[in-house]
């Protein structure tokens, strides 16, 4: 057996089970953390190193099979290019390692502005510091509550049929 192709295997194992990890160690966090800031933390930051474990193997496992001979019946011509793929993956960890903590951002952003409970044991909220020393608050959504009083509506009342 070619000592390419095993330490291949391992590297594919490793970061298998590394982007595995992550993933199990964000659902615990998304499962057990107290509150949603918490919880999206748990989300945008081992999800991220999950997925590039998981795309990694993928590329890692691809290689190996570039090593192999080709088996009779299947056009040579079929198989994936290693290059492409992993090109695709670096694409894809590149956006993940962009995109996660921008959505995180505002989500949170977006709870902090509607006025979301915090954990009891949160230490400190610098947004809510840097509104108090700028002088200027930040607009507060309305409840939902408000929102249909607003509109002329009860609350808990739907939208009711016309009589045309």
């Amino acid at each position: 057996m070619n000592v390419v192709i095993v330490l291949l295997n391992i590297l594919t194992t490793v970061t298998l089970l590394a982007g595995l990890f992550f993933l199990l160690a964000g659902a615990m966090g998304v499962w057990r953390l107290p509150d949603l800031y918490h919880r999206m933390i748990a989300a945008s930051k081992c999800i991220t190193l999950g997925i590039t474990g998981m795309l990694l193997a993928c590329v890692c496992h691809l290689a190996v099979l570039g090593f192999e001979p080709p088996v009779e019946g299947i056009d040579p011509s079929r198989r994936p290019s290693v290059v492409a793929v992993a090109t695709k993956a670096f694409l894809v960890i590149l956006f993940q390692f962009v995109a996660a903590p921008i959505a995180a951002h505002v989500l949170a952003r977006a709870a902090h502005r509607a006025a979301v409970e915090k954990y009891h044991g949160t230490l400190s909220d610098e947004l809510e510091e840097d509104v108090k020393s700028s002088g200027v608050s930040p607009p507060r959504s309305p409840t939902p509550a408000k929102r249909r009083h607003r509109r002329g509506k009860k609350a808990g009342v739907g939208f009711e049929p016309t009589n045309t």
